[in-house]
């Protein structure tokens, strides 16, 4: 069953976005009586199509589902080259991810103006709306505007943790087992070339802790993946 999400409800009825309601009758080809999944305030509807033109849906019942981790993770991604910037956007949510800040570095090879920032954010969010609901999510987690070191450094987060390829840096396991109770964690991966040695000590000297996946060097748009999953298995009930 295909899953849409909605702000919008009104007169008694779901309001779908036009892309959502193409989607429905252009795409999937839907019929009158079929059935889609609404979430609407972070809670399930199972519907039933009862008019095509214009779109119409009837709640048949409301299920009490919530496929969401219990801890709020933000990845904090560098800029990187747009098809793995997309696989991280998209797997990330699929794996959990609460919100994403895409991050300028000096060894970003990405360069945008103010006008391609937005666009590009904008591109990211309806990336992150397809991956909520294709991994049957409650929430769509937010894409925030695109920051540089300086705007994370005194964010509030229970655990701060920067992925490193440094020999001292500390497992990420064996952080997430020192840190049992914490309800948001960020996590900040460099870009394809790495931090610059005074980017990555100016986190650890406000707070963040250089943090390693193992002895294998991981790709940037690989290491997401990795430390969800370990977050997953230490954390998921």
């Amino acid at each position: 069953m295909q899953r849409y999400f909605t702000d919008i409800y009104k007169d008694n009825k779901f309001e779908l976005s036009y892309d959502d309601i193409f989607h429905i009758t252009k795409v999937m080809r839907m019929k009158k009586g079929e059935r889609i999944e609404v979430i609407y305030k972070n809670e399930l509807y199972i519907t039933k199509i009862t008019s095509l033109d214009p779109l119409e849906v009837e709640i048949i019942e409301k299920k009490d589902t919530y496929n969401e981790l219990d801890i709020k993770v933000t990845i904090c991604q560098s800029l990187v080259k747009e098809a793995k910037m997309d696989l991280v956007l998209e797997k990330s949510t699929e794996l959990g991810a609460y919100s994403f800040i895409p991050l300028i570095t000096r060894n970003s090879i990405i360069k945008l103006d103010k006008k391609e920032k937005e666009k590009k954010v904008i591109r990211w969010q309806k990336i992150v709306k397809e991956a909520s609901e294709q991994s049957k999510r409650n929430i769509i987690p937010k894409v925030l505007e695109i920051k540089e070191i300086k705007d994370i450094l005194n964010l509030n987060y229970d655990l701060k943790i920067l992925l490193s390829v440094n020999e001292v840096s500390t497992s990420l396991k064996n952080v997430l087992q020192n840190h049992r109770r914490c309800d948001k964690i960020i996590i900040v991966i460099g870009p394809e070339g790495g931090f610059k040695k005074d980017e990555e000590d100016y986190l650890i000297e406000h707070g963040f802790i250089r943090t390693s996946l193992g002895s294998r060097v991981l790709r940037t748009e690989t290491a997401s993946i990795a430390a969800l999953s370990m977050i997953n298995y230490e954390y998921e009930r």
